[in-house]
């Protein structure tokens, strides 16, 4: 029906395939070295622990935790607004004379974090429907939509992100948050 290919588009398609292939491989040498971590199966460091922490609770898998870990609570942060300041998740009000203004978040942090905060957020009000930082979000926005909902789900993702931070420094769950089984 159709005409055969020429070799020399054979042979770059093959390449493509030997690349596609080690690529999938190294991915899944990767995914094995994480998952060791979470199963606890590697002598474990501080950022092991904090992984198998994290894991513990519901709605956290291992990517999650491996990100966080390895992008956040790898650091030491005095306070909140650190923390919050480092990941880009604090407000940036302008304040010009008699003009005061929000202009959202500062996004000035570190963008895989917050992307990562921003994405757990929305998996929290799932899979923890009765914590209370669910309730938080139900209360402001209730059965709205649209832009509300996105601007207080960044909310959200500070929230949440600070109470992460103090269940990995001080052990305290939050309120109303389940551990896995």
């Amino acid at each position: 029906m159709g005409t055969a290919i020429s070799r020399h588009l054979r042979d770059e398609i093959m390449r493509h395939l030997q690349r596609l292939e080690l690529v999938l491989e190294m991915i899944g040498a990767v995914e094995a070295e994480r998952d060791a971590v979470v199963k606890g199966a590697t002598a474990l460091n501080e950022n092991g622990r904090k992984i198998q922490q994290l894991v513990a609770l519901k709605a956290i898998g291992p990517q999650f935790a491996t990100v966080l870990v390895g992008e956040v609570f790898y650091k030491e942060f005095a306070n909140r607004r650190q923390l919050a300041s480092y990941v880009g998740l604090t407000p940036s009000p302008f304040n010009s004379g008699s003009l005061v203004r929000e202009q959202g978040i500062s996004k000035a942090g570190n963008p895989r974090a917050r992307t990562t905060m921003i994405e757990m957020a929305w998996l929290w009000l799932r899979y923890q429907p009765n914590s209370a930082l669910s309730h938080w979000f139900r209360e402001r926005v209730g059965n709205g939509s649209g832009r509300i909902r996105r601007i207080t789900i960044v909310a959200l993702a500070r929230k949440l992100l600070i109470a992460l931070w103090r269940f990995l420094e001080t052990g305290v769950i939050p309120d109303g948050v389940e551990m896995k089984a």
